[in-house]
């Protein structure tokens, strides 16, 4: 007996430790991977949160907050694990998903996911990436992402020192510039001609009052983007079968190219010559691509419904853009710009100038202006349809940051990352089926080792799962066959243990009946078999009935 007590402690201590262990490697290896690493484009990164200045300028807190209560009022959340819940969201016609500057590739299940949010339910979502990590889900719209950055002399803009000084003499090919239309496609990806802005709208700056309106065809708008990859579209709504609507929003100059070769800088011989065999330059690089899918089916409230839900048709929407840091504080406000060297205005002596391509309003005010614009004209806003009640106020429409994209900080890693794996599990239903199947699979092995009861009765008790069951004594298998016999035999006749006892044997013999149950319970001499044993279980098992 004390030695099963030592291997029952022993047993319980390896498992102890066992989970010690696992425990302290899921908290600590993604601390050591996150280390030394800073959260960027995080809509929560503050001024006051963020470890230097060009810490805070690579935050989205400033168009968080133009967006939200202090600005365009609507309702502002985030999600910190994983995007694949977008499709249980409520009322997702109304719900724009932000993935801006995805730092971990997108998976092709949450590429599925985001994918059915806008072609079946209507969502709105924009993704911002200057690689290949949102390439999964873009390639599902026909959208490709390019690893490199862009270069274009053709559409650069300068930066100014204190001094009011070009920071590149030579100007910087990186720092590109685009006249980006709100509603209406610069290209015509699928052919047909149709929704393609005309010339004179293309040389339309957008004026202020008509933003105000919400008049947004017929005009463009100065976007900025530092160090932006390009995009290339194709026609994918007739591969898919689904009606959808290609607009290339904002491109870049014929002139450009993606500097695949690493060279192309101020400093370098090669600067503004893209003739690198290496850079390819097909003159079509998109800058920012939209896809709408209409006739879409939603519950809402419709207008004059009398305030009960209804069938309507909603448009879901898509927007791509090749540079993450056009949402960043510092592209993102005038004021952080102006602040770090940058201008409202260009020399219109500069062939890169954008204010030379334009009449009317020309001036950049910050990319926020343009953004605004955009997400106003993707919500339902123009759905006629729709209850005005619903329309009249932006807090009915929600703008979800998706903060799982980002390295997060030391101690926050372990916990989004733990919560990523749960949600992606739990989410997926060849995987949450899986665990179920699982966790049966545990409580059966469970079941199994749990000890045995001297009184054969078999108990589920988990807090004895360490136990293991000692191994019954061959010679006591006659007497715990024999001890079965008596206890039905007491039990049938409804007999106390104490009136048992009391009972001669003659007239036991004579409840029991059966002659081999007899011997079986009163000879000193016989001798069985396991064999035998396991046939006088079954006539026990018998017994009652046949009395019957």
């Amino acid at each position: 007996m004390v030695q099963a007590d030592k291997s029952d402690s022993r047993f319980g201590l390896y498992i102890a430790s066992s989970l010690v262990i696992i425990l302290l490697l899921t908290l600590t290896l993604p601390m050591v991977f996150s280390a030394n690493k800073e959260t960027t484009y995080s809509a929560y990164v503050t001024s006051e949160s963020a470890e230097d200045e060009n810490n805070r300028l690579a935050q989205l807190n400033l168009m968080r907050d133009s967006l939200g209560e202090t600005g365009e009022q609507y309702s502002i959340a985030n999600t910190m694990s994983t995007p694949m819940l977008v499709n249980d969201w409520q009322n997702p016609h109304r719900t724009m998903l932000a993935i801006i500057a995805p730092e971990k590739p997108i998976d092709e299940t949450e590429a599925r996911k985001i994918y059915d949010f806008v072609t079946e339910n209507g969502g709105k979502v924009i993704i911002a990436a200057d690689n290949t990590n949102a390439n999964r889900v873009a390639s599902m719209f026909g959208v490709t992402y390019f690893d490199d950055p862009m270069y274009d002399v053709d559409h650069s803009w300068e930066e100014f020192d204190e001094e009011g000084n070009s920071r590149s003499m030579d100007g910087n090919g990186k720092n590109v510039w685009s006249l980006a239309s709100i509603t209406e496609s610069l290209a015509d990806p699928d052919g047909d001609g149709e929704g393609v802005m005309d010339e004179s709208g293309q040389r339309q700056g957008c004026e202020a009052s008509d933003l105000t309106q919400h008049l947004y065809t017929g005009c463009r708008m100065p976007v900025m983007f530092r160090a932006p990859t390009g995009m290339k579209v194709e026609d994918n709504c007739a591969n898919s079968g689904q009606d959808c609507e290609i607009k290339v929003l904002a491109q870049a100059s014929v002139s450009a190219c993606i500097d695949v070769a690493g060279q192309l800088t101020p400093e370098s011989d090669d600067d503004g010559d893209c003739g690198n065999d290496k850079n390819p330059a097909p003159g079509d690089l998109a800058m920012m691509i939209r896809i709408d899918f209409p006739g879409i089916k939603a519950m809402d409230y419709k207008k004059d419904s009398s305030g009960t839900l209804s069938e309507i048709d909603v448009t879901g929407s898509i927007l791509f853009v090749s540079d993450e840091e056009a949402f960043s504080n510092r592209l993102w406000d005038f004021d952080e710009a102006e602040a770090t060297g940058m201008r409202s205005e260009c020399d219109v002596a500069d062939s890169s100038c954008w204010q030379s391509r334009l009449t009317g309003n020309s001036l950049w005010n910050g990319n926020e202006h343009f953004f605004k614009a955009v997400i106003y004209s993707m919500m339902e806003f123009d759905n006629q349809e729709l209850s005005n009640t619903i329309k009249l106020s932006h807090s009915n429409f929600d703008i979800v940051f998706d903060e799982s994209r980002h390295v997060t900080g030391v101690m926050s890693a372990p916990f989004t990352d733990a919560m990523a794996t749960i949600v992606l599990l739990t989410s997926d239903g060849f995987l949450k089926w899986l665990i179920i199947l699982n966790i049966m699979l545990l409580l059966l092995v469970a079941m199994m080792v749990v000890p045995e009861k001297s009184n054969w009765r078999h108990v589920f008790d988990l807090t004895r799962f360490r136990e293991r069951p000692e191994k019954l004594d061959s010679s006591l298998y006659r007497q715990r066959v024999r001890e079965s016999l008596m206890t039905k035999v007491r039990i049938f006749n409804d007999l106390t243990r104490d009136e048992m006892a009391l009972k001669p044997p003659a007239e036991v013999q004579t409840m029991i009946g059966n002659p081999r149950l007899v011997e079986l319970a009163y000879s000193q001499n016989r001798t069985y078999s396991p064999e035998e044993l396991r046939e006088l279980l079954q006539t026990i098992r018998r017994w009652g009935k046949e009395n019957n």
